[in-house]
């Protein structure tokens, strides 16, 4: 592990990682839930604010691209339209970034974009994406990302600031990130 221990509870401003995530999607989005493996930190994190846990399926391979699966399955028992895609460890996300990212999509996906290029893991993704994505999980397989967006015709959402996007991987990625944060 880069980072040394689960990023999604790690501390930032005395809040854990999946919090800011899970607090930005509930400015936009209906209902929010949690992909996290069984028995993690985040998991129990989730499930103490009440928030559904999704687990990947069975015989998927690991990646982002099984937590978006488990998220379509969850949005259609939900009866909603699409899904909004955040990462826990990028919590400098433009405010703005799921409004404008579900303006665009439309009844479609939409991707965000910086100049550094494409953000899968900040993404809109319709229900009806479910058997495609199923169909590309099948066999262990594990497409990129980005490749299944562009495959559903996603509208790109361009954002200028690319640091905003900035993930963190490492202890020293935690603490520059604290640094850009504006003082309380």
């Amino acid at each position: 592990m880069r980072f040394g221990g689960e990023k999604a509870v790690a501390l930032l401003s005395g809040k854990p990682l999946l919090t800011w995530a899970v607090e930005r999607l509930q400015r936009c989005c209906a209902a929010v839930a949690v992909n996290a493996r069984p028995g993690t930190k985040a998991a129990a994190l989730a499930q103490a604010k009440d928030l559904p846990v999704l687990h990947d399926v069975a015989g998927d391979a690991a990646g982002p691209l099984a937590g978006i699966k488990v998220g379509l399955l969850w949005a259609t028992e939900q009866r909603a339209r699409a899904i909004a895609v955040s990462p826990c460890d990028a919590p400098l996300l433009p405010d703005d970034l799921f409004m404008r990212l579900i303006d665009a999509a439309g009844s479609g996906a939409s991707i965000a974009m910086t100049a550094e290029g494409h953000q899968p893991l900040c993404s809109v993704w319709p229900v009806s994406a479910l058997g495609k994505v199923t169909e590309a999980l099948e066999g262990g397989a594990h497409p990129a990302t980005w490749k299944m967006l562009y495959s559903l015709g996603a509208a790109h959402v361009h954002f200028p600031d690319a640091a905003a996007f900035a993930n963190v991987n490492t202890q020293a990625d935690l603490e520059v990130i604290a640094a850009r944060l504006p003082p309380v």
